[in-house]
């Protein structure tokens, strides 16, 4: 199964209060910090929810 990289770049400060959960779901807590998932479609669910905040490479 892929592999899928994903960086917060931007604050989590003043955001909707559901958007800051999905960033904790995935396991972003502060800026430039960096996950590997799974590229499954609930994950791809997450990241479409917050994808201005996150920047996603595929491994």
């Amino acid at each position: 199964m892929a592999k899928l990289k994903i960086t917060l770049q931007k604050s989590l400060i003043g955001r909707k209060d559901d958007h800051i959960a999905t960033a904790h779901a995935l396991g972003l807590r502060k800026i430039h910090s960096v996950v590997e998932h799974d590229d499954t479609p609930q994950i791809r669910g997450m990241i479409d929810k917050i994808s201005y905040m996150v920047k996603v490479e595929e491994i």
